[in-house]
């Protein structure tokens, strides 16, 4: 129960900040509203969002989520331009299937965020998740290699070094 609480803590918190950062605006409106909506988060997914709220106390997870926003943001613009250079060019060959990953993360939140990234950079969709045996399954544009390590490498890497540090 004591996790439980701690967890919900901590959405709160986290939820009332990214309302405050999206919102930009300290009016007395707009912060009640944002702590109403960050109370409803609370209590609808807190018990799910995390397991364990202590990591949150570390400052370098902070730093390395810093870090991996822009990461993030530089995959996907690599990627979108590789899309339109491929659409642009209809006779550059494509071969999409789906390859089979292998990843070392194991907490819920941060496969959710290497799926999400991977679908997030165009010419990839994370299709699922076999948390078990630690595998993803990714449909690809231009499916490079078949093999589970070079695929893994050339997909998951970029993205999993850095949330290991902020999840794991």
């Amino acid at each position: 129960m004591k996790q439980n609480i701690g967890s919900r803590i901590v959405l709160f918190i986290i939820s009332f900040i990214v309302w405050v950062l999206f919102t930009f605006s300290f009016n007395l409106q707009h912060l009640v509203i944002g702590i109403l909506c960050s109370l409803i988060v609370t209590i609808l997914v807190g018990d799910i969002y995390t397991q364990n709220p202590w990591k949150f106390k570390h400052p370098q997870r902070y730093l390395w989520f810093l870090y991996y926003i822009p990461l993030l943001i530089w995959e996907m613009i690599k990627a979108n331009l590789d899309v339109a250079y491929r659409v642009l060019h209809p006779w550059l060959p494509i071969r999409p299937g789906i390859v089979k990953v292998k990843t070392k993360l194991k907490n819920d939140t941060a496969l959710t965020f290497l799926a999400n990234s991977i679908t997030l950079t165009p010419g990839t969709m994370s299709v699922d998740v076999d948390k078990e045996n630690g595998y993803l399954y990714i449909h690809w544009i231009n499916v490079k290699s078949t093999d589970v390590e070079l695929a893994s490498q050339i997909i998951v890497r970029r993205f999993e070094k850095v949330l290991e540090k902020i999840f794991e």
